[in-house]
């Protein structure tokens, strides 16, 4: 594990591993090709671009998927959701553009969501997308141009972007910040981070400019990838992840670390505070006018804790920033109390209080003994399930039991990768006990995944 924690600058996958080792896999190689058999339909929207050979362009085909708010006239900026390294985790990425509880941070904030997918081959080179200079800089961008005319959109090419990505996404989020810190509002980076320090056998670091000091950046990890578990397959996180962090906080950077205590390389219960944590930080910076500089963030506001390396031993509360009085260099930056608040409780036991029920659903349509009907997810909670009732009696609960072996249950279930897995669930419910020629008084609730009820 020596050489592990050596070679990693970022969060690692067995298929990361191989490819810092020398493999060269061609994107020719790959079959069968990716398939996704999501539709983008309005409004969703989808371009995708073939491998290509010149020097220095992308190797990998990749795919775009974007999804606009409905009805919205002019974008504010634009959430990425970017997958990690190796094959399952590209294809994760095909349903990141359809997650309810992304969509949920997005719209508020009138923003699109989109979610690339790198069509890697298993145990190809993941740095050849992954470093954004090999190529995946200049598609991505390539892609919003052509995905704002098919939307109807055009501003999509110049918005202001909010990044998120994981393991080999959290390098490719962490570079993006890094080469355009005037575009970037927010980025969290789970389980991975580029490099900024020199080092034999690792690509060229970044260059760290003032502008990039000034754009806020959450580094995230689990536990179990170099914090407290020393030794285990992801080791190699934490230590590469305490370089970036040192070195950028060290400038003055707006950059904090949290830990999740119960995690690994999955993405756990993390978007519990990357939600509250984006929202925060997009309402500090979007421009009230579209096409204006992104606003700084508040020096009032933030609030400073000690870094924490030691897992739950070492927490210390925050306080404001004015108050700390400890080494600037090891400690965490926060935008505001809010988050400091939900930071300690994550940093705890992974959890993070919510006040607030989710939105009712909408337009329950019923046909036979078959309903559906329409929701959007809590901000804060995301959405668990659904409860039908029938007559003013309790029926069902859709789904029976939410899926996710990471984090809380989800009624979209989630993948490694913090994606919703396929097929879709849909919002269908069939009364199965309904009994012909007779007529009933359907109701859906929806619950949001601290329990709490809709109207």
């Amino acid at each position: 594990m020596k050489s592990l924690r050596q070679i990693v600058l970022f969060s690692v996958a067995m298929t990361i591993t191989l490819s810092l080792a020398g493999s060269t896999r061609s994107a020719s190689a790959q079959e069968p090709p990716y398939v996704n058999s999501l539709a983008a339909d309005p409004p969703y929207y989808r371009v995708r671009y073939e491998a290509s050979s010149k020097p220095g362009e992308l190797v990998y085909p990749a795919s775009f998927t974007v999804w606009i708010p409905p009805g919205l006239k002019t974008l504010r900026g634009l959430v990425v959701h970017q997958h990690g390294c190796g094959e399952g985790s590209c294809k994760s990425g095909q349903t990141g553009a359809f997650d309810l509880h992304w969509q949920a941070l997005a719209k508020k904030h009138d923003c699109a969501l989109i979610s690339p997918v790198y069509e890697q081959p298993e145990k190809a080179n993941c740095q050849l997308w992954c470093d954004p200079r090999n190529g995946s800089d200049v598609t991505f961008q390539k892609s919003l141009t052509e995905l704002g005319t098919k939307s109807g959109h055009p501003e999509l090419a110049t918005v202001p972007w909010a990044l998120w990505g994981h393991s080999g996404g959290g390098h490719w989020v962490g570079g993006m910040t890094l080469l355009h810190p005037d575009r970037v509002a927010a980025a969290w980076l789970r389980s991975g981070v580029p490099p900024v320090k020199a080092a034999e056998g690792k690509p060229a670091p970044y260059t760290i400019s003032e502008a990039a000091c000034q754009v806020p950046m959450m580094c995230n990890l689990g536990t179990n990838e170099g914090v407290t578990d020393k030794v285990g397959r992801f080791a190699g996180v934490w230590p590469g992840v305490e370089v970036f962090f040192h070195v950028l906080r060290a400038k003055g950077s707006l950059i904090g670390v949290s830990v999740d205590p119960l995690s690994s390389h999955d993405c756990g219960n993390q978007r519990y505070l990357a939600m509250p944590w984006l929202d925060a930080c997009l309402t500090a910076r979007l421009p009230a006018k579209v096409g204006d500089a992104l606003k700084p963030m508040s020096g009032t506001e933030a609030w400073i804790a000690p870094l924490n390396d030691a897992g739950t031993a070492n927490l210390v509360a925050p306080v404001p920033a004015a108050k700390f009085a400890g080494p600037i260099e090891k400690s965490v930056w926060l935008p505001n109390e809010a988050i400091a608040t939900a930071w300690m409780q994550y940093s705890k036991d992974s959890a993070v209080t919510d006040t607030t029920p989710p939105p009712a659903p909408t337009n329950v349509q019923v046909a036979g003994n078959v309903l559906n009907w329409s929701a959007e997810a809590d901000l804060e909670s995301g959405l668990a399930s659904f409860i039908i009732e029938r007559d003013g009696q309790f029926l069902a609960n859709v789904p029976e039991a939410g899926k996710n072996p990471f984090g809380r249950p989800i009624f979209q279930n989630l993948s490694y990768s913090d994606t919703p897995t396929q097929p879709l669930v849909e919002m269908r419910f069939t009364d199965k006990k309904a009994e012909a020629g007779k007529t009933y008084q359907y109701r859906v609730v929806a619950v949001n995944t601290v329990g709490l009820k809709s109207k």
